[in-house]
């Protein structure tokens, strides 16, 4: 009977998924969870046998001038077909059942329409009804799409192509089909339609929609080919290996706990492709993005939403990130003093802790400009009431005004859940201020803050804004993944559309009080979604105390990079233990090497708390970047002009080299200094160096480009410069508002170069000036940056 009873579990265990995967596996067909926010697999109902398929099959009618038309869709539905012990699907046409027949279509004809956004963007749009619901202003674009009339069209009987540029698409018309090809005439993607199959055994299920059996809701599937060797990079904060090639990739706000799997605290909807271009899913409903994991010759993008919006974009990593920013939006830039050292642990907990921590910092000498009381600021630790507490700060807006003098900004934490024992809790449910259920109710224990309702956001921004006028300099932004994926929200919609937006209302609640009160944009959050990039800044979540936390973690700060997001930052030597001295000496010059810098753990991180050559460590990386500051500001600059990332894959800057495509445990810091971090114990690690010759920037030994190991310096980490590099430097000061400007020092870094080029930004006209030096006779120009601070030269 045990036997029996073993055969059983495991045969239910099979059914349900593979349930320690630290996925989406806890699910059964229907997409129905166990656990609460883990992320929603939206292609198993793509292989539910009770939904009807409408498969995109030919253009019925087009106005190749207007860039719009209708595409007919083919009912079909899927059977199994026995092939000797091998059971596989088929998809059949459909003749229709539906009752009454004269009342329907058999195969339906939608609208489809192309829009032309700028010489390198292009707009493509499917409905899967005939009714086309009045659009709203979209919260995840930074405005109104542009138009742009340089593309040329041409039609003949069985194509219309669009032709700009940069690239063309076609659309063929029988069977329907959009083919993507780069300025050269290369086919970079194509549709993939059910003649394709023809050519395997292995049957993918082509573009199409579907209509539940369980409810006669739609969702959309687009699906395009990949070619070999293709690489897909994007979706988010993702953790998982940098190419997503071979990965399904869910893209559904979760709390993973950490930095260790495949869920994510930011997904992203797009991603970029080395063959030439990039795709954003304007939607906020979940998808499933399967990379060529069931299926190594197809993209299957599977989305809860029933309408098709993609925005697709032509070029190098460069071009497809700007375009992209420019339609969600870029960055405006953070305050020079967020880009200093930020202090914290779980949790400072008196007024005195921050006169503590302020006084050791200055007597160690580590340059800091920020001290963060977490959750235990309020009366009773968790429990959010936007109040000091009394007992435990006597007086804090003397502490506030005292550490500002120090040159200390305050950070502190909140988050938008109230508990049953919060103090806020019955206030919040009387004036409707929280999401409900399909009852009225509230689908959880706690409160959470419904932030469609206007009423809510200005009851929250008055809470923030209190402290802010205070002197507050940051508001963390913590949480935010967990809004009910089945409440109802104020704004009539449910949580299939405003759980992934969730993040970025509650990001955008955040910054705009705090710009309308300090002028400044600055957060500090964990989750995120398209159009958050606009509200820096983002930090990695709580990552392991160990070598595998600190990968995740680097995969984490490049994938999101690649997403949009200009500034993103994490807790060095990871949240969860106290980080073992060799780990956290390791991890210290990727954390300053980075746009934004914080020590943050459950246990304390505090340097002096190890020992005094570790306090000596932690100073050195902290005056690294310090001293770096007007290269760290102008690359910042830089980054909020063109939607590029701080923390940048090699890729990106050298697209044209194959092996810059495979490197994901280095990054560049900016467009100049390259980082390669010890992700294990020792002195040395290979590295591979894009096209160029590279100095280091600790012992001037020049590399040429291709695989080396090398050395690191005293600070642990390989930091080489760019042949041909001006480097910007600052005198060194204990704080940001102490930095002399006036005067700035050039570093220049040449191997073969005849010229060394930077870029410097002063924080006082924020402007963003080219600098070029003669290496020869160190002859600078420098336009009117020279008329603003003295520039030195040194070698």
């Amino acid at each position: 009977m045990k036997k029996i009873t073993n055969i059983l579990v495991f045969t239910w265990f099979l059914c349900l998924g593979t349930v320690m995967n630290g996925s989406a596996q806890l699910q059964i067909n229907s997409g129905s969870q166990y656990l609460m926010n883990i992320a929603k697999d939206m292609s198993t109902d793509f292989g539910d046998f009770t939904n009807i398929f409408f498969f995109a099959d030919e253009l019925a009618s087009f106005n190749a001038k207007e860039g719009v038309g209708t595409v007919r869709w083919k009912r079909s539905v899927l059977n199994s077909r026995q092939a000797f012990n091998t059971n596989t699907v088929v998809a059949n046409n459909l003749n229709m059942l539906d009752f009454p027949g004269p009342a329907y279509v058999n195969d339906p004809e939608y609208k489809f329409s192309i829009d032309f956004i700028s010489p390198r963007a292009i707009r493509v749009r499917m409905l899967t009804t005939p009714v086309e619901i009045k659009e709203e202003a979209s919260l995840m674009l930074a405005g109104t799409p542009g138009t742009d009339k340089s593309w040329v069209v041409s039609e003949t009987d069985k194509e219309i192509t669009y032709k700009g540029a940069n690239g063309s698409l076609t659309i063929e018309k029988k069977p329907w089909r959009l083919v993507l090809k780069d300025a050269q005439g290369r086919v970079m993607t194509k549709t993939y339609c059910s003649i394709d199959n023809d050519e395997s055994q292995v049957k993918a299920i082509p573009f199409c929609y579907i209509k539940r059996g369980s409810d006669n809701s739609r969702s959309i599937n687009p699906v395009f080919s990949l070619s070999p060797n293709e690489k897909i990079f994007g979706c988010g904060e993702s953790f998982t290996s940098l190419n997503k090639i071979g990965q399904k990739v869910n893209l559904f706000v979760t709390d993973p706990q950490g930095p260790e799997t495949d869920q994510m605290y930011k997904p992203i909807p797009f991603f970029m492709s080395n063959k030439g271009y990039g795709m954003f899913m304007h939607t906020s409903a979940p998808v499933t993005c399967d990379f060529g994991a069931t299926n190594i010759a197809v993209n299957k993008l599977f989305m809860a939403d029933e309408k098709m919006d993609f925005f697709i974009f032509f070029g190098e990593p460069k071009d497809i990130l700007n375009e992209y920013t420019e339609i969600v939006g870029k960055p405006t830039m953070p305050p020079l003093w967020s880009f200093g050292t930020w202090m914290s642990r779980i949790t400072y907990l008196t007024q005195e802790d921050g006169y503590n921590i302020a006084e050791n910092l200055r007597k160690h000498k580590i340059p800091s400009d920020v001290i963060h009381f977490d959750t235990g600021w309020f009366d009773e630790d968790w429990q959010c009431d936007y109040k000091f507490a009394p007992s435990r700060f006597s007086n804090p807006q003397k502490m506030l005004d005292d550490l500002k003098n120090k040159g200390f900004h305050i950070s502190l934490w909140q988050l938008p859940y109230f508990t049953p024992k919060n103090v806020y809790f019955p206030e919040l449910i009387e004036k409707n201020m929280y999401v409900k259920n399909g009852k009225g109710d509230m689908p959880y224990e706690d409160v959470v803050l419904d932030f469609t309702n206007p009423a809510t956001v200005k009851w929250y921004q008055e809470k923030l804004g209190g402290l802010l006028k205070m002197g507050v300099g940051a508001i963390k932004v913590d949480f935010g993944e967990a809004a009910p994926y089945n409440g109802l929200y104020a704004n009539g919609r449910s949580g299939l559309y405003e759980h992934n937006l969730y993040p970025l209302r509650y990001n955008k609640s955040v910054a705009d009080i705090t710009r309308e009160l300090h002028g400044e944009n600055i957060i500090w959050a964990r989750s995120a979604w398209a159009g958050s990039q606009r509200y820096p800044l983002h930090w990695g979540g709580d990552a392991a105390t160990n070598n595998n936390g600190m990968l995740g973690t680097i995969r984490g700060g490049l994938s999101i990079g690649l997403s949009g997001f200009s500034f993103w930052s994490h807790d060095i030597g990871g949240f969860v233990i106290s980080t073992p001295e060799e780990l956290y000496r390791r991890w210290l010059p990727f954390g300053f090497l980075t746009s934004h810098t914080r020590a943050h753990g459950a246990p304390p991180t505090e340097p002096w708390l190890y020992n005094e050559g570790f306090v000596k460590a932690f100073r050195e990386s902290a005056e690294l970047k310090y001293k770096l500051m007007p290269y760290v500001y102008a690359q910042a600059k830089e980054c909020t002009e063109k939607g590029l990332p701080m923390m940048r894959a090699l890729f990106v800057e050298f697209p044209n080299d194959p092996g810059a495509w495979l490197v994901e445990d280095q990054y560049l810091f900016g467009s100049q200094i390259l980082v390669a971090p010890l992700f294990e114990s020792g002195t040395k690690r290979n590295v591979y160096l894009p096209e160029g010759k590279w100095i280091d920037y600790q012992t001037g030994k020049v590399y040429a480009n291709g695989w080396h190991m090398i050395e690191v310096g005293e600070i642990p980490a390989v930091i080489l410069v760019r042949d041909g590099s001006a480097l910007p430097h600052i005198k060194l000061a204990q704080h940001t508002a102490e930095m002399d400007w006036s005067q700035i020092e050039l570093k220049l870094y040449a191997a073969d170069a005849a010229e060394a080029t930077g870029l410097v930004c002063l924080p006082a006209d924020n402007q963003l000036h080219q600098v070029k030096v003669t290496v020869s006779d160190k002859t600078i120009n420098a336009g009117t940056l020279s008329d603003k601070t003295k520039l030195k030269i040194t070698n």
